[in-house]
């Protein structure tokens, strides 16, 4: 259940405010950080919606609890909270002042008495107000060891949480222009935080921040200084200007940037400040990503590689397809042209498959373009004097790259199979159906291929079956090509296999592959 289905049963609120909020809980580890404590999301368990409110606002009602929506922990500091809050009430002393901070639409400031929520220090209370109306309480919830002395760092980044929170009050922050999502390398603040005034100009830096702006080449003094100053004159020469990272370092806007000095990549994140009156400055964070980039310079240059790979394999697949081919038609008897034939097609298919997988980077195929061609190619080939129609119903989807030769071939065998044998020189129609099930025993998802023809039939053959459980060696009658079929499916698919007579004339064989590992 989403956080946000409690203000949704309400019927007061829209859909811009939940994306608001959404917004909120996706960015607000950096208030915690920040604050050093623990961050609650909460909402009134016993609601007044606007319509019964008697004055058009909604509120809840007197004497209301408060259930948790959502919780985050500092990564910075201490939890005061050891077990998740979501779903639970919070402590009944919070909740007249609790109701009172959503009436009033103030920020409030509380200090429990008891064992319970926040009791370690004072409670800040945020009502989160959007176009005049309270849409939940943020409450900060730190910690103090006694005694303990407070540092530099300790008041900016309060100070920092302080007006971030007072922007959530206003409806401020967090910003819809702001990038959204997680990205790779993404600064948080114990990677590095920069203070700015509103005049651009470094009032703080975090240990951290300062070890990566001195690799990034910076020296000298920092403070009182403007990044846009700074940084440009050691990024590399030549390298393409980001036209975003002016106003990243000067932190008018909520953005990312990164830079490129001689040795050393930094990602930047800025979060302007401001209240209804304007700018007050701004923080920026910033985190050394030189390791992570070169991994993934490395991820694509082994992605590369193996599209190669994939792409040369399926040259010298094609030669080998080619040599059989010359030497097919040299062949004087018809088995042994046949025989090579056969083998032709095989190599030619697999071949296809690597030329499938030479296009992409992903761990999946698309199996539906891939199988499509192989298909009709195949009952071509298997008669090419002959009429055969093809029938393609439902869809593979994407599969593991894993599975994508071995279910080609067995594909490639079987509708081999059905237009020599199946139809045997009658004009015919081959039908491929594809579909996913759930494995009886619930133990994940499973691939159902059924091959069918409307040919001469089986008869009235007793069904076979093979594969994990009921893997056999072939009869002694069975040809090469359904040799390879029950071993693909018992070893390479972990599947089985069935072949039985098809109502209305014909042959059907079900071929399920097991698509979880």
């Amino acid at each position: 259940m989403a956080f946000t289905e409690p203000l949704r049963d309400t019927k007061d609120f829209g859909p811009g405010d939940y994306e608001w909020l959404h917004l909120l809980v996706g960015d607000w580890q950096l208030i915690s950080d920040l604050a050093f404590g623990d961050l609650i999301l909460s909402f009134p368990a016993d609601y007044i919606p606007a319509a019964g409110s008697g004055n058009g606002r909604g509120m809840p009602a007197p004497g209301s609890s408060f259930r948790v929506l959502a919780h985050v922990r500092p990564a910075t500091g201490p939890t005061v909270f050891h077990k998740d809050m979501v779903g639970e009430l919070l402590p009944d002393e919070l909740s007249g002042p609790l109701r009172a901070a959503w009436v009033g639409r103030r920020i409030e400031r509380v200090r429990p008495s008891g064992e319970g929520a926040g009791a370690s220090g004072p409670v800040k209370v945020v009502p989160l107000v959007r176009k005049g109306r309270t849409l939940a309480l943020l409450t900060l919830h730190a910690g103090r060891a006694p005694g303990q002395v407070v540092s530099r760092q300790e008041i900016v980044y309060r100070e920092t949480a302080d007006a971030l929170l007072r922007m959530a009050n206003e409806g401020l922050w967090p910003d819809f222009s702001a990038p959204t999502g997680s990205r790779r390398g993404a600064p948080r603040v114990g990677d590095g935080a920069i203070r700015l005034d509103a005049e651009d100009r470094v009032t703080y830096v975090s240990p951290n921040a300062e070890s990566a702006l001195r690799r990034l080449g910076i020296d000298g003094e920092l403070l009182g200084e403007r990044l846009m100053d700074l940084v440009p004159p050691v990024l590399v020469p030549g390298a393409d200007a980001d036209e975003t990272l002016a106003p990243v370092l000067s932190g008018r806007t909520a953005w990312r940037s990164e830079v490129e000095g001689a040795r050393v990549s930094v990602n930047f994140r800025s979060v302007p400040l401001r209240d209804r009156s304007g700018r007050l400055g701004a923080v920026l964070l910033c985190r050394d990503v030189t390791e992570l980039r070169r991994r993934d310079l490395e991820l694509v240059s082994k992605d590369a590689t193996v599209r190669e790979i994939h792409h040369r394999v399926k040259n010298n697949l094609q030669t080998v397809s080619a040599l059989l081919r010359l030497q097919a038609r040299r062949m004087t008897t018809d088995e042994a042209r046949h025989g090579l034939e056969q083998a032709m097609r095989r190599v030619a298919t697999i071949a296809m498959v690597h030329e499938t997988l030479s296009q992409g980077f992903t761990q999946n195929v698309d199996f539906d373009e891939l199988i499509a061609r192989q298909f009709r190619l195949a009952a071509e080939v298997a008669a090419p004097e002959q009429t055969v129609h093809t029938r393609i119903i439902g869809e593979f989807g994407e599969l593991p790259t894993r599975l994508a030769t071995p279910l080609a071939l067995v594909i490639n065998e079987l509708v081999t199979n059905a237009v020599e044998h199946g139809l045997a020189g009658r004009t015919g129609t081959v039908t491929l159906e594809a579909s996913r099930v759930q494995d009886e025993d619930g133990a994940g998802q499973l691939l159902e291929v059924v091959v069918s023809d409307d040919g001469a039939g089986m008869g009235d053959v007793v069904i076979e079956e093979s594969g994990v459980g009921a893997f056999r060696r072939a009869g002694g009658g069975e040809g090469l090509g359904m040799q390879i079929v029950r071993t693909l499916v018992a070893g390479e698919l972990g599947g089985w296999i069935r072949w039985e007579p098809r109502q209305g004339g014909g042959t059907e064989v079900t071929v399920c592959a097991r698509l979880d590992d």
